[in-house]
């Protein structure tokens, strides 16, 4: 009996502690459910795109064109969005678009802006327009870029207060390059077009090449003005003719010859690059991971699908109000700190939550592996292992990149 008692006076003691450990906890939560409710006040963040129309020159292809307004529309559907979720914390998003030819307006329109109180800017700029912007705006302004890939930008040259939602063209190649080391087509024929933007291609290729183990067996420079809508049967498989490779790699950025190497080839082998299997930030075939819904809402909105400089400038714009959304504020030097922190994700359709490389500003995120109409996979490829993320086999690494962005953010 003895023994009983003092069994049930322990239970009822240990009952107790779970008791007051509870009532302890919903205590001190009390005071932080009075202050969230109290903070919240009407929020208004002004968010300026600024694009930069470049005459590329006409195109010996039958490609599709880039729509005019690449870009503006998902920043569009990213303020609908936005302010969708934003009106039951009082929180909604305004914003001024401007597009010229003439950099030296852009520069002056983004001074305007900021002197109307915008200081978060989405932007689609060649880089060296981007540079003079970043340099000509003030350090409490926050730049997404949305529209440039080159390299520079994310390893040497590293515009300050600047992120970026689109891709390199470094991590476009790195995750072809990882799914060519997993198929093992390790032997390449690469053809470059003539174009600066095709040069760069061509050196991010070499790049992943001598990452992953891959050899160009031999190059080719396409150099030829010549219309191949009725001569590519004939004309291309004399110019794919030489050592025997496993694929063929295309840097024709513009489409003046690529969509005619498919199917043309001395050797009868798939064709990957910016044509026939590509590395793609965003494209109508990526479905999977509630991406449908986010094309659905674009194409109800636009009419069209959505294109890669459209998500980068949906996910720029979501980053700003997430960080909004996270900090209750417009206040752009809280919203960079709270974006450089460990705690920022960005849902962002791919999988899994995104969240921006310290040292460069890069988005991290997956590269989706496309033809077009078919997604073929995604990288990074399973095996290709990182310590601190697998993302960041993608692109420039820390070891990688002279940019130090976060430590001056």
């Amino acid at each position: 009996m003895t023994d009983k008692l003092s069994l049930t006076a322990h239970y009822t003691k240990q009952k107790r502690r779970v008791l007051y450990r509870a009532l302890s906890s919903m205590l001190s939560a009390v005071p932080a459910m009075l202050l969230s409710t109290v903070v919240i006040a009407d929020v208004t963040t002004k968010i300026g795109y600024l694009a930069q129309e470049i005459d590329t020159g006409p195109v010996l292809s039958n490609i599709l064109p880039e729509p005019e307004d690449a870009g503006l529309r998902g920043v569009h559907l990213a303020i609908n969005d936005s302010n969708t979720t934003g009106k039951f914390l009082k929180q909604s998003f305004v914003l001024d678009a401007f597009s010229d030819e003439n950099a030296e307006l852009i520069i002056e329109r983004a001074q305007h802006m900021y002197n109307q109180g915008i200081h978060s800017f989405v932007v689609n700029l060649p880089a060296s327009t981007l540079n003079t912007l970043s340099q000509s705006l003030p350090n409490d302004v926050l730049i997404l870029n949305a529209g440039a890939k080159d390299d520079q930008l994310r390893q040497t040259n590293c515009p300050k207060n600047t992120l970026h939602t689109i891709p390199s063209r470094a991590m476009l190649t790195d995750a072809l390059g990882q799914w060519l080391k997993a198929r093992r087509l390790t032997d390449l024929l690469l053809i470059t077009g003539p174009t600066d933007d095709d040069q760069a291609y061509t050196a991010a290729i070499k790049r992943a090449a001598n990452r992953y183990g891959l050899k160009i067996v031999a190059e080719k420079a396409w150099d030829f003005d010549t219309d191949l809508r009725r001569t590519a049967q004939r004309e291309m498989p004399l110019f794919t003719q030489t050592k025997e490779y496993d694929v063929v790699v295309v840097a024709d950025e513009r489409g003046d010859f690529g969509e005619y190497v498919l199917y043309n080839t001395w050797y009868p082998r798939p064709v990957v690059g910016t044509q026939g299997l590509s590395p793609v930030t965003w494209h109508r075939v990526v479905e999977q991971w509630g991406a449908a819904q986010l094309q659905k809402r674009f194409e109800k909105l636009t009419g069209r699908w959505m294109g890669e400089k459209d998500y980068a400038a949906w996910a720029a714009v979501r980053t700003i109000a997430e960080a909004v959304t996270r900090t209750n504020s417009e206040d752009v030097q809280l919203l960079k700190s709270y974006i450089a922190s460990d705690a920022f994700e960005l849902a962002g359709f791919k999988g899994r939550k995104l969240n921006f490389r310290s040292w460069n500003g890069q988005l991290r995120q997956p590269i989706a592996l496309i033809h077009p109409r078919s997604l073929v996979s995604q990288s990074p490829q399973e095996g290709f292992l990182h310590p601190v993320s697998e993302l960041d086999t993608l692109g420039f690494d820390k070891p990688e990149s002279q940019c130090r962005l976060m430590e001056h953010f």
